[in-house]
């Protein structure tokens, strides 16, 4: 990755020794004292302690970014940092379910943490107060009980709103949790069912006290019932609490958008711009046109002008701003805007006039960028074409209804754009995405991986480059930016990927500056192995949480100095406030980014990358429900699995096949005292010796599914269920 130049500071301490008083500390001296405070510390603390004064002020600012960056110290509220996987005394959290006793469990709204969040035992409320509930937010003081576990005690509650509880209502009088951590049931006293049937989806709150050994609730909502077409993403819908109203005023603004008109605009009706999709795509966000230029390529991006009808502090931009991202399910979408605009004026239709933000780009044979230009648009767009259609086209020598040169330039323009990203050295992950096909009635009909194309990754690289170019024309003009951030891996993820990477005899170059590069090389050693997915797979696990941010640190995995978002401004918010500073700086009319908007830009970033995660949560969780659905009549059936996680209390396996994963409990195991070594990823029975490890293939049982929650239980099939491994341990050879 391309990192910013170093500024050079005063006194400036050599990584690696320990700060004289007056000097800028090392990493390693700051990442020490702010695990050693043992609390939230910030910059006037540290400043403090090494004795700085006002002139180590730009440099300990950029010192500590890097270090939360790398994941060494995590951002705690405003400005103020600590350890990695440490929790305050007080904290925000999120009641997320309830244990086998029906106390509730919780997780805090901010994770800067490896791995998962810890878990959080609730203590009891005040008499009289109803119980807490999934969804309900809690300011909590935490107190370590040990095992990374915490005990929290309410301070406040964040507001009336009881909570509520998702579930299905099973008669006469019982509600049992959509959620897989919600160990408890629900009881529902005689006139609090509002008129539920048995199977039926449910939205409950609780009640003030207990019954009959477990926690009372009432029933505000029926949602349908358990198996209908739409209950699993309404359950994922209400689970992660993503909105799926629009409020009035937002519909009655989206109801007078009309046409717009060319005015200044430039007019790009006369070019040939085509849109590039998935064949079930309603909205239509971007075009792309390249034709030969001198000794490389002229291209053409250009993107729907969302910035026209949304604008900053209007209704349809509050709602836009609250979802943060449109979320996609396999039967729905909901959109961060509505139809009016997602499905009408602003998705790019076929032979209509329509607003644009583009930019023109001129590229030499080898891929580089030479020049770039934006300005604001009417195109009309000459072809809807999918994936499959262009990629069918290309390789028949068809025109596809275009100019008989025109589809051969966008493949001659794009194997130019690849060849300059093999030499910038990317990380290019082998992770195939599983499809869930319905039939007519909303049930699973089967589960693919989707396919990939050449034609996808023409697509992706036209919006890579436009996307650089639109940060770096923000930082020209010197207007703020709405980065997208991918900070490299953290010095412990590193750590951990080695070790495993050892098992296969594969080294990684030695010290913190591993480059994409070099975890790309490792990738091309497995390629084509029966370890091949596995080695993928713990790559990914190893990379940092790409985000949103107004301070430029790079692109870790994609190798880019600065990159940002402006492709898809119809389903990213992210993307529109890029075309709101773009318009501001180039002075191109309406809805340009505001000056509160401007100084709001650290506090949007963290609200849309949290929406982002939400909405990757809910779409993975989706996936997940549909495939216990589709295995739930399966019960009993073998399949060929390999593990894909070793813990202490079992063994997850992923299904050859359709990717559907689950536990095999330790407690299913032959009988024996199992061990578990997570430094090799495996568990050995202490009398047999048999061994169970990461990537091995075994052969299990399906025990149990459930679609209501996504879970599925495995044992293993016949004697140990082990298959033997295929040719070499070594994937390196």
């Amino acid at each position: 990755m391309t990192r910013r130049p170093a500024r050079k500071h005063p006194r400036a301490n050599p990584a690696g020794e320990d700060a004289a008083p007056g000097t800028l500390p090392s990493r390693d001296a700051v990442r020490r004292f702010v695990r050693e405070s043992g609390g939230r510390v910030g910059k006037r603390e540290i400043s403090r302690h090494f004795g700085l004064g006002p002139e180590h002020r730009a440099a300990l600012r950029d010192l500590l970014r890097d270090l939360a960056a790398a994941g060494d110290i995590a951002p705690a509220g405003h400005k103020r940092f600590t350890p990695p996987g440490h929790l305050p005394d007080v904290t925000l959290l999120r009641i997320t379910g309830t244990d086998p006793d029906g106390d509730p469990i919780a997780r805090p709204l901010k994770w800067e943490g490896d791995g998962p969040p810890p878990l959080i035992l609730m203590a009891r409320e005040a008499r009289g107060q109803p119980a807490l509930a999934p969804g309900q937010r809690v300011l909590a003081r935490l107190k370590p009980i040990g095992h990374g576990k915490y005990e929290g005690r309410t301070i406040k509650r964040l507001s009336d709103d009881p909570g509520r509880i998702l579930g299905v209502f099973r008669a006469p009088d019982r509600v049992v949790p959509t959620d897989r951590r919600a160990k408890a049931e629900w009881h529902i006293p005689p006139g609090e069912a509002g008129g539920a049937e048995e199977g039926e989806i449910v939205l409950a709150e609780p009640l003030p006290g207990r019954g009959y050994g477990l926690k009372p609730a009432r029933i505000l909502e029926r949602l349908g019932h358990m198996g209908d077409a739409r209950s699993v993403s309404l359950i994922c819908i209400h689970t992660h609490d993503i909105p799926t109203i629009f409020t009035p005023e937002t519909l009655a603004e989206a109801k007078r958008a009309r046409a717009v008109a060319l005015g200044r605009r430039t007019d790009l009706r006369d070019t040939p711009l085509i849109t590039i999709d998935g064949q079930d795509a309603r909205d239509f966000d971007d075009a792309v046109y390249a034709e030969p230029d001198a000794d490389g390529f002229r291209l053409i991006v250009a993107i729907a002008d969302v910035a026209h009808y949304v604008r900053p502090e209007s209704a349809l931009d509050r709602d836009a701003r609250l979802r943060g991202n449109s979320c996609y399910f396999p039967d729905r979408v909901v959109p961060m805007l509505p139809e009016e605009l997602s499905n009408g004026w602003c998705s790019l239709r076929p032979n209509e006039d329509r607003g644009c933000l583009f930019v023109e780009m001129h590229i030499d044979a080898e891929g580089r960028k030479k020049s770039h230009r934006f300005g604001r648009g009417l195109m009309r767009s000459a072809a809807r074409l999918t994936y499959e259609q262009v990629q069918a086209g290309f390789d028949a020598g068809e025109a596809l209804g275009l100019d008989a040169g025109m589809v051969p330039t966008l493949y001659a323009a794009f194997r130019a754009l690849l060849a300059a990203r093999q030499r910038r050295g990317t990380l290019d992950l082998d992770l195939p995405e599983r499809r869930v096909i319905l039939d007519d009635c909303g049930k699973v009909a089967s589960i693919d991986p989707r396919p990939r194309l050449d034609s996808h990754r023409l697509i992706e690289e036209f919006m890579v480059l436009a996307n650089v170019a639109a940060a770096e024309e923000l930082e020209r003009l010197k207007k703020p930016c709405m980065y997208r951030v991918h900070a490299p891996p953290s010095d412990e993820k590193l750590a951990n990927l080695r070790q495993f990477l050892g098992t296969f005899g594969i080294s990684l170059a030695p010290g913190p500056q591993v480059t994409p590069r070099d975890l790309d090389g490792v990738l091309q050693k497995v390629a084509g192995t029966e370890h091949a997915q596995m080695v993928n797979e713990v790559m990914l696990r190893s990379q940092s949480q790409a985000a949103y941010s107004p301070d430029n640190i790079g692109h870790f995995g994609l190798s880019l100095a600065r990159y940002a978002h402006f492709t898809s401004p119809i389903r990213r918010y992210a993307d529109l406030l890029v075309h709101r500073a773009l318009i501001a700086g180039l002075k191109l009319g309406l809805g340009a980014l505001s000056e509160a908007e401007a100084a709001g830009f650290e506090d949007a970033a963290e609200h849309i990358s949290a929406t982002e995660r939400r909405a990757a949560l809910a779409e993975r969780e989706a996936i997940d429900r549909y495939l216990a659905a589709y295995m739930a009549d399966k019960i009993g059936a073998a399949f060929p699995a390999r593990i894909s996680g070793v813990t202490r209390f079992g063994l997850f396996v992923t299904v050859h096949g359709n990717g559907a994963t689950g536990l095999i409990p330790i407690s299913s195991l032959p009988d024996d005292y199992w061990v578990h070594d997570e430094a090799s990823q495996s568990l050995t029975g202490r009398k047999t010796r048999q061994v169970f490890r990461l990537t091995q293939d075994v052969n299990v049982r399906l025990a149990e599914a459930s679609p209501v929650t996504g879970g599925l239980i495995f044992a293993l099939a016949a004697a140990g269920g082990v298959r033997p491994a295929r040719g070499s341990r070594n994937p390196a050879r």
